[in-house]
């Protein structure tokens, strides 16, 4: 009982108690199994607020523990070991954020085996809070392989018309790096005698031409979760054909998966090949942030626009880790959670218009703030805040990022910086396109098409907006007042730089 109590244990594994729920409910009674993972996802959400009220910004160590004996036969050394420090804790609340909101979205949208739809998000749920919580290597693969698979059903069954193909393109792309990050996994449990991070980190003896293989073979795993130029191609994809719901949590935490890897595995495990390679990483990730804004302007379907401009935002967030230094880092963690709130609420607004219209090109739309005036604004919002205007919180990240990249002594070439500050004008021309065209401007052919069907588009009704709202105010509060955030991971930022052998 005091293992079930725990509370990252109760945090990870809560959504199971619905999935058990919904098992029994009859898969006709669509309602009842949207309100029971909808306050299943809740409780979730308040279990984590919980864990926030214990969590202690200013203790660099791993907080609320859960560490058992796990496999230990034939010398193996497995723990069930769940962690909490300054790196993973925002990471943890926008995962428990995220998911009612992507439930609460899919209430008209999805009508086809709700009760299958159901079931997979909440395992999904489970493996994503997981990820971030996990302090043993080989819990953790268990972890990150396990969410291909809610994924995998959530495209390949609800998705679009080459939905298969995308959920195939997923679950090849994702594996493949993985079993590399699997071999890696395999020689420093066998090294180190222990999959525990913290104990191969204390460790600290890999030889520095083995790090670089190892450094590599994690890289081959998050590189393409991130997903980093060139190894993007899955995900437009993946996205383009995910249900709405679907593409908010790839976006918002799914992808975050990868870059946090980079940061919990990648640079305390291998620090010197991490400092080797900061210049490299530095430099795809410059050329993901330019060739991702390019590409999105290019785009005529405004949900492959969004995908797109993933490759360019977290662009940044690679080049902020990579800074290897406080404020870099600190700007990447705030970064990943600035991406999940504007790129999922994103998503959000382009599958409640697709809803009505049931078309995602961009040149069919016009006008359409006339007609929809409270679906314009909070589009304007989020648009904004996806190109990082002052005083939202797309601009904290960015600015953040950009001041470690430019003082980094790790990438030593303040030419990165420099290129990748044009990202963010590139993301003003591609953003203020999509709205010009969707929004401003004479109406589109798209509107006699909806009343030919018998009925007119309509603004966002109050369900829909109690989706978005939550969202929005963290925009605006992060962009107006973001030192709580980085109060609560500054402390762990600090240690984690200090570890690391600088020139």
């Amino acid at each position: 009982m005091e293992f079930l109590l725990q509370p990252l244990t109760l945090l990870t594994f809560f959504p199971l108690l619905g999935v058990l729920v919904i098992l029994f409910i009859n898969a006709e009674a669509k309602n009842i199994i949207r309100w029971v993972a909808l306050v299943t996802s809740l409780i979730t959400f308040g279990i984590s607020l919980w864990v926030l009220t214990m969590f202690d910004a200013s203790n660099v160590n791993l907080q609320l523990v859960a560490r058992y004996d796990w496999i230990t036969v034939a010398g193996w050394n497995i723990q069930y070991f769940l962690g909490i420090d300054g790196l993973s804790i925002l990471l943890v609340l926008l995962t428990a954020f995220l998911t009612p909101i992507s439930i609460l979205s899919t209430w008209t949208a999805i009508e086809e085996r709700v009760k299958d739809f159901m079931i997979f998000f909440l395992l999904l749920e489970v493996g994503m809070t997981g990820v971030f919580l996990a302090q043993d290597l080989f819990l953790f693969y268990i972890f990150w392989e396990f969410t291909l698979v809610p994924m995998y059903f959530l495209i390949g069954i609800w998705g679009g018309p080459r939905r298969i193909y995308a959920a195939i393109k997923f679950f090849l792309y994702t594996m493949a790096g993985s079993i590399l990050m699997l071999l890696a996994i395999l020689w420093l449990g066998i090294y180190g005698g222990t999959f525990s991070v913290p104990d191969l980190v204390a460790l600290g003896s890999i030889p520095a031409d083995i790090q670089w293989w190892l450094f590599l073979a994690f890289t081959a795993a998050f590189a393409i979760k991130v997903p980093m130029w060139p190894l993007h191609s899955w995900l437009p994809d993946a996205h383009v054909e995910a249900p709405t719901a679907g593409s908010v949590i790839l976006a918002g935490v799914l992808l975050k998966m990868g870059t946090y890897g980079f940061l919990r595995f990648n640079i305390p495990l291998f620090p010197e090949a991490t400092v080797k390679a900061a210049p490299w990483i530095a430099l795809f990730a410059t050329i993901g942030i330019i060739y991702g804004a390019m590409v999105s302007y290019a785009q005529r379907d405004v949900k492959k626009l969004v995908a797109y401009s993933s490759v360019s935002h977290l662009g940044f967030v690679m080049l902020g880790l990579f800074a290897i230094n406080p404020q870099g880092i600190a700007g990447a963690i705030l970064q990943m959670i600035n991406h999940g709130l504007s790129t999922g609420a994103l998503f959000l607004l382009v599958g409640m218009i697709y809803e009505q219209t049931h078309t995602r090109e961009i040149n069919v739309y016009g006008g359409l703030w006339k007609i929809t005036p409270i679906f314009g604004s909070i589009m304007l919002i989020v648009s904004l805040s996806s190109m990082g205007l002052p005083g939202l919180n797309g601009f904290v990240g960015e600015f953040t990022i950009l001041l470690g990249a430019f003082g980094s002594q790790a990438i030593g070439n303040t030419a990165y910086a420099i290129i990748s500050a044009l990202g963010v004008i590139m993301a003003a021309v591609y953003i203020l396109y999509m709205f010009q065209k969707m929004f401003l401007g004479p109406q589109g052919e798209i509107v006699d098409e909806v009343k030919q069907h018998g009925h007119a588009l309509r603004d966002l009704n109050w369900r829909e907006i109690v989706t978005i709202v939550p969202i929005l105010l963290f925009i605006f509060w992060i962009g107006l007042y973001p030192k709580p955030f980085f109060a609560l991971m500054a402390p762990a930022v600090e240690h984690l730089v200090g570890m690391l052998p600088l020139p």
